[in-house]
């Protein structure tokens, strides 16, 4: 009996896949249906995008206000002798200072005895180390069997600076001169004059959402829409009207000059300032002797204790480590160099009555920010269409395949009804609301939402 039902759903699919029905944008042809697949047409909603776009309404101003100028009388000290300075010479101060001067650098040497030996040669000592011997990690006061040959010295004289180089400072006085000078009594200043902006008003048609086309189900016998009728619509675009305030003509200002006035009067000038002559003292040196090797010992040898080999020659190497020599001087350097200090003379002014210029006339913008109006823009990405989708035949819609359905939308709190294996109304309207969530063909229990949801069947 069920086998029946299933041949039966499927010769009526096959029926309408073939009987030439065309509409735009629908796919109502079945592609490679097979005995005991069941189809059924679906929605695939259309897909809609919302931008928002800030629209000016009223440009950007500005206002001007003009703070008029500020003048105020009093009295004013003139310069009638300007200030200048005396020069007085702080002579230089020294002071000693000792310093540790090397005057024989340590020196390590190799004897025939660690008291009273003879130097031996590096050609000894070279054969030695190449016999077998361990110079370069031997210890102080160690022996070796050796051939001698004294190491050089040579002296030689090093000046240094017992007395540092100075210098005195020999003061020359200032010159002055007199002349006369134009004093400002009263400032230049300006009037300003303002000339206000004008404004008109403009009004702008903006496209909120543009004309489109969709599918929308029909109403079947006042029942809910379920009769699988589509109609495509079209719905018109939207405009909305914003009114902006923008400046026909800017503000401007017109400024009038008004002179300065001037006053004479008799003022002591600097013709030369004081100056300063300074004579050098040189520096004093003094000797020292520095004794430096001029070559080494050269020598071979076998280490005292050591079981050797062959002849011994007699000769004995001792290392000796010589600690270097230093010597301390004296020198006189400068604690502190010669200076002048200055001894300052005031200036002299005279009163005097005058108008000045407390604050002058100013143009102060107000700036008036640009207004702008948000608006919401919805516009479609893709149409909706109706293709027919691979369903769940009836006969597969068994208890447990039903149940695993109802648990999987449970999971997802889409579904809040019994697990009863029951496809009623709660579970159809859960199964819808989980194919808008996911982007997923509206209508039947499609094979995607099945493997959407991980449900066999």
């Amino acid at each position: 009996m069920k086998n029946y039902k299933l041949s039966t759903v499927l010769a009526v699919s096959l029926t309408v896949a073939t009987s030439g029905l065309v509409a735009d944008d629908m796919e109502v042809t079945i592609p490679n249906a097979q005995p005991g697949e069941c189809y059924a047409k679906v929605i695939i909603p259309a897909k809609f995008e919302t931008t928002t776009e800030k629209v000016l309404v009223q440009e950007a101003s500005e206002r001007l206000q003009i703070i008029p100028a500020k003048y105020g009388t009093g009295t004013e000290k003139v310069l009638v002798q300007e200030a200048s300075t005396r020069l007085s010479v702080i002579p230089a101060t020294y002071k000693n200072v000792t310093e540790k001067v090397l005057v024989r650098e340590e020196e390590t040497r190799w004897q025939t005895g660690l008291k009273n030996g003879i130097p031996v040669s590096p050609e000894i000592l070279a054969a030695a180390k190449t016999g077998g011997a361990d110079i370069d990690n031997m210890a102080p006061g160690t022996c070796y069997r050796e051939y001698f040959t004294p190491a050089k010295y040579s002296s030689e004289t090093q000046s240094y600076v017992s007395k540092e180089a100075s210098e005195t400072l020999k003061v020359v006085p200032a010159k002055y001169t007199y002349a006369e000078e134009k004093v400002l009594v009263k400032e230049a200043s300006q009037r300003i004059v303002k000339v206000p902006a004008t404004y008109k008003t403009v009004t702008e048609k903006v496209l909120v959402e543009p004309e489109k086309t969709m599918w929308k189900k029909s109403q079947c016998n006042g029942r809910n829409n379920d009769c699988g009728v589509m109609c495509l619509v079209t719905v018109p675009a939207r405009y909305k009207t914003v009114t902006k305030r923008v400046v026909d003509q800017p503000a401007t200002t017109k400024v009038i000059d008004i002179p300065a006035v001037y006053k004479t009067i008799k003022v002591r000038k600097l013709a030369s300032p004081a100056t300063v002559q300074r004579v050098a003292i040189p520096e004093q040196t003094a000797t020292y002797t520095v004794t430096h090797k001029v070559s080494d010992p050269t020598f071979s040898w076998v280490k005292v204790g050591d079981k050797a080999t062959g002849k011994y020659t007699g000769h004995q190497v001792c290392k000796i480590v010589i600690p270097a020599r230093y010597r301390t001087i004296t020198k006189t350097v400068v604690d502190k160099p010669a200076t002048t200090k200055e001894v300052e003379i005031p200036a002299v002014y005279k009163n005097i009555t005058v108008t000045k210029l407390v604050q002058p006339a100013e143009v102060k913008r107000v700036t008036i920010p640009e207004k702008y109006s948000t608006i919401t823009k919805r516009q479609m990405v893709s149409p909706s269409k109706v293709v027919w989708k691979k369903v769940v035949c009836q006969s597969h819609m068994g208890l447990s395949t039903v149940e695993g359905v109802q648990r999987a939308l449970k999971a997802k709190g889409l579904y809040n009804g019994p697990i009863d294996g029951i496809y009623g109304r709660l579970t159809k309207e859960a199964v819808k609301a989980y194919q808008k969530q996911n982007g997923l063909a509206i209508g039947g229990l499609t094979h995607e939402t099945m493997k959407s949801l991980g449900v066999s069947f």
